[in-house]
């Protein structure tokens, strides 16, 4: 049920941010024109919406090993 609402929130282009975890967006990425690596052919890469994430200091502190609490980041 979480994550349900999470993607309907993003769907309505809202950002979703969970307290010492971190920051979901939706970015809207234009048309352009890609090549494959292996073939060197050109081709058309469609308008598209991507979600992007970015880590809360306290969740960057924890996986290198800090003791960060919450309300360090909220001074």
């Amino acid at each position: 049920m979480t994550l349900e609402e999470i993607a309907d929130s993003l769907d309505r282009n809202e950002s979703v941010k969970l307290r010492a975890f971190g920051a979901f967006n939706v970015r809207s990425k234009r048309e352009r024109i890609g090549r494959n690596p292996k073939t060197g052919v050109e081709a058309a890469i469609k308008p598209r919406r991507v979600v992007t994430f970015k880590p809360s200091p306290v969740l960057i502190g924890r996986l290198n090993g800090e003791i960060v609490t919450a309300f360090d980041d909220e001074e």
